[in-house]
């Protein structure tokens, strides 16, 4: 009896915690308001960075869960970027949450078929990103639609440990100079 109440007290400590670590739900409503500063460069169509030049990414439709996870690699050093950690550091979970319910919106739903075939350097992306560019799982990004300049410079920034992911670094570690030039991107963009 005493090993059955031990058990069901494990049990229940294991559940609390579960819960405690589970993700926040998100408040589209709230992070309507929260989002104003991510729309000043998020929200302009072809907005880009100074330096180096790419465009900034297009964040609606994304998965709400991505969207998260980028927030928070920013937020503790896994990417770098000149005002991404700052605009970051003073989010807590709820507030990740809320930003990427609004910006998410809608999800992305994969078309019947592939916009393009993938050149062979990228045939290894549709592991996860898909055939059609929209990421297989809520944690992975879509591709499908995104500017190929940020989608560049992403790569480049994996390749060289500007973003720390150990299974993109070595994907994007695989790719020379010239197979980022020629458009890797462009069956999903």
């Amino acid at each position: 009896a005493i090993l059955a109440v031990a058990s069901l007290a494990g049990m229940a400590a294991v559940s609390q915690a579960q819960e405690a670590a589970a993700p926040a739900a998100g408040n589209a409503d709230r992070g309507a308001k929260l989002a104003y500063t991510c729309l000043g460069c998020h929200g302009l169509a072809n907005y880009k960075n100074s330096v180096p030049v790419y465009n900034v990414p297009r964040l609606r439709g994304q998965h709400a869960d991505y969207l998260v996870l980028a927030l928070q690699a920013y937020q503790n050093g896994e990417r770098s970027h000149a005002t991404m950690p700052a605009n970051s550091s003073t989010l807590d979970a709820q507030d990740m949450a809320d930003i990427a319910a609004y910006l998410a919106g809608e999800p992305l739903q994969p078309s019947a078929a592939p916009v393009g075939t993938p050149p062979p350097a990228a045939q290894v992306c549709v592991a996860c990103h898909g055939n059609d560019g929209v990421g297989i799982t809520p944690q992975y990004p879509t591709l499908s639609g995104q500017h190929e300049s940020y989608i560049v410079r992403s790569l480049t920034d994996y390749k060289k440990g500007g973003r720390k992911n150990a299974i993109m670094a070595g994907f994007a570690g695989a790719l020379t100079e010239a197979e980022l030039a020629q458009g890797v991107c462009d069956a999903f963009v």
